[in-house]
């Protein structure tokens, strides 16, 4: 797993977006992040953009966690798959993971700015949350190493 700048984030690889809006996650992300079965997507920052991904073992205990108590049916995986539901202005849905892969309906994608075909790259976040960023600082320094792997 690179690590771009001394003292920088680690990536994992980029993963593509598939034309049905599959997307692969690093197998050495699914190890370290426990993603397995169910997992909630947040937004990314404002400034990186892209969405996190996460469980609810990771999010238990955690200050994030709150948005989950203001939607319980999301914490409970009772909204369609993929369905985003806003909370203080933020959109969530959740998603399974099957064959260390997600699929995320293309609406729900155009809400976090992604398309098919877009490369994002997969970032290890603060230990809450698997991040998927599209824009910003780190993106243009990853652009430049072209020994970070592609999922597709």
């Amino acid at each position: 797993m690179p690590q771009l700048v001394k003292g920088g984030k680690y990536v994992f690889g980029w993963s593509k977006v598939g034309e049905k809006g599959k997307i692969i996650i690093p197998h050495e992300a699914l190890q370290e992040y426990n993603l397995e079965s169910h997992a909630i997507l947040m937004p990314g920052s404002t400034r990186s953009g892209g969405f996190g991904l996460t469980t609810l073992d990771l999010l238990r205990g955690s200050p994030l966690a709150a948005f989950l108590d203001k939607n319980p049916q999301l914490a409970k995986f009772e909204v369609p798959e993929g369905e985003p539901v806003e909370i203080d202005g933020r959109l969530y849905c959740w998603v399974r993971i099957r064959n260390g892969t997600i699929t995320v309906p293309f609406k729900t994608l155009a809400h976090y700015h992604i398309n098919p075909g877009d490369l994002l790259l997969s970032v290890r976040g603060s230990g809450l949350a698997l991040g998927f960023p599209v824009k910003g600082p780190i993106i243009e320094e990853a652009k430049t190493h072209s020994e970070i792997k592609i999922f597709e």
